[in-house]
Parts: structure tokens; C-alpha cells; sequence
């Protein structure tokens, strides 16, 4: 499962789960840190709570977040967020995972990386402009 900055970048109102969104996944962190010769794909946020590599949600739930999505972008919202974390990024969540992952430091600093991105939210209610550096870094700043 992808985790990291992403974007809703088309609707699938056909999906077999109900409704389901798709993830812009791989994005250029995945592209540059992750298996190059096949990072994977077609990864989307569905209904019926049933997956195989996607992020399924309850059927009421994607409808929730389908409806939401159709709405901004009838209003001109064309980038539409999608945010992929391990867990709710605290500091103590990030400690417990790195007691779960303690021989994977490379992880770790991804996650650490994250966690920037988390942060940024949580002080400034907004989501930060996220590009990728060259080695495949987050790099987090204003809109």
C-alpha cells in the first residue's frame, strides 16, 4: 500500500466496490525510492470494504467523499489532496513504530518525512505545497 502525498486524479462512478477514486500513485518520491522496474499502480480509495492493495472504505463513506470530490471540482478545485500515512502521525505514534521497525532506518526516515507534511497540517490548518527533491524527499511549504 502506497503511503505519501498524492492527488484524486479521475472518478471511477463504474468501479466494481461502488464508487472509487484514483490515486495518482506512483508519485515521484515512489518513483525515485521505490522498485523501479514496476512500483505497481492502479491503486484507488473504494467502497465495499474489501481490497487487494487499494484503500477500501465503507460504501457510505466513498459516497461521502465521492460526492465531496465531484463538488470541488465543479467549483474549480482541480487538485484534490490525497494524503497516505501509517498511522496518525504523532510523536508517539512515530516512536511506537519505531519500536515495530527497529532494524529499518531507511523506513524510518521516510516516515519522519511524513511526518513534516503531518505537521505542517495540523500547525496551519491547510495543506503544504508538497514537491519531491531529487533523492526522493518530501520537501513541505505554503500554497
Amino acid at each position: 500500500m502506497p503511503e505519501g502525498f498524492y492527488e484524486l486524479d479521475w472518478f471511477n462512478p463504474q468501479s466494481n466496490f461502488y464508487l472509487s477514486l484514483h490515486v495518482s500513485y506512483p508519485n515521484g518520491s515512489d518513483r525515485i525510492l521505490g522498485e523501479r522496474k514496476n512500483p505497481g499502480g492502479d491503486i484507488f480509495l473504494h467502497g465495499n470494504c474489501v481490497t487487494i492493495g487499494c484503500l477500501p472504505i465503507t460504501d457510505d463513506g466513498i459516497k461521502e467523499v465521492y460526492w465531496l470530490a465531484v463538488l470541488a471540482r465543479t467549483n474549480g478545485q482541480m487538485y484534490l489532496p490525497i494524503e497516505i500515512f501509517p498511522t496518525h502521525m504523532t510523536d508517539h505514534e512515530l516512536d511506537e513504530l519505531a519500536r515495530e521497525r527497529p532494524d529499518e532506518p531507511e523506513v524510518m526516515a521516510f516516515w519522519v518525512n511524513l511526518k513534516e507534511g503531518f505537521d505542517y497540517f495540523e500547525k496551519n490548518r491547510r495543506p503544504p505545497s508538497v514537491h519531491v527533491n531529487s533523492i526522493g524527499k518530501y520537501v513541505f511549504g505554503r500554497e
